[in-house]
């Protein structure tokens, strides 16, 4: 389901009044403690469903809002859900109170607990509403969130929910360049400066990160094809990335047995090797609080 509406305005697919059904019937059954471990759905998976289909609801263009049968489906599930779900996914789901249709105060009323909530749900409540923030307001929003534990184990404390409803609510309204900016720049001194690798110019290859299903990734290859002409590389990406989960460049550098598990310096030396010039460094190694986030 996360899948088919967790994206774009042009790519969203409505779910029919049988899936949406299953999707709703699951929920809340999880959350009413009803599912098995390994059957429940998590917190992040509850706001990163509920913030898509409110997204869709309040800004999609037509074709792309809910079906007739997402709606029948809500209209049956919403009252039953109303009482099982915590108060954060219902501000998530309907942060105005005029979604669902039934007077809901809960959405209108929420602010969070402690200041690092209120500073996220103040944020979405206009993502949510299909709106967009400032550079400022998202550095602020992902360094009080993350990373997601400190080294002491403890949480930030955080809700799940709220945090994923946040991430998956940027990338479905289309990040602004100064968003995009506050995401590159959060992190850039989290593992001290970046050190500079001695070539001519460098190329950047991240297209992993929407664990896109669709295309074949050429990005590995055309690294290598380059490298063999003196011009140098450098990919980046993560292993997995949901809701979508495609194939992406360190799956295939773990099939063929390279390191995927280089360190920046790891990845400056190949860089400059002219028998090499190029390396992948996953986000893992690169920027781990952001990693966690995923």
């Amino acid at each position: 389901a996360q899948a088919r509406i967790c994206t774009g305005p042009t790519q969203t697919r409505p779910l029919s009044e049988e899936q949406a059904f299953k999707v709703l019937d699951t929920i809340l059954r999880s959350v009413r403690g009803e599912l098995k471990d390994e059957e429940q759905v998590s917190k992040a998976q509850i706001g990163a469903f509920f913030a898509g289909m409110t997204i869709r609801a309040n800004s999609f263009p037509e074709e792309t809002q809910w079906s007739e049968g997402e709606r029948r489906a809500m209209n049956l599930f919403w009252p039953l859900l109303l009482r099982a779900l915590p108060p954060d996914v219902i501000f998530i789901a309907d942060p105005e109170g005029s979604i669902m249709g039934l007077g809901n105060s809960v959405g209108p009323q929420f602010i969070g607990n402690g200041t690092t909530e209120m500073r996220l749900v103040g944020a979405l409540r206009e993502i949510l509403a299909g709106g967009h923030l400032g550079y400022e307001e998202v550095q602020g929003v992902l360094k009080d969130v993350l990373p997601l534990k400190f080294e002491d184990g403890k949480s930030t404390g955080v809700s799940e929910s709220l945090l994923s409803a946040f991430l998956i609510g940027q990338r479905m309204n289309r990040e602004t360049d100064r968003e995009l900016k506050a995401y590159c720049l959060a992190f850039d001194d989290e593992l001290g400066p970046a050190p500079v690798a001695d070539v001519n110019s460098l190329t950047h290859y991240g297209e992993p990160y929407d664990g896109n299903t669709r295309f074949f990734r050429s990005t590995l290859f055309v690294a290598a094809v380059r490298s063999c002409y003196g011009e140098s590389s450098l990919l980046h990406g993560v292993e997995w990335m949901p809701p979508k989960g495609g194939v992406t460049e360190e799956q295939m550098l773990n099939f063929m047995g390279a390191n995927t598990n280089l360190s920046l310096h790891q990845a400056k030396k190949l860089i400059e090797d002219e028998e090499v010039g190029f390396a992948y460094l996953s986000q893992r190694e690169a920027r781990p609080s952001l990693y966690e986030s995923n």
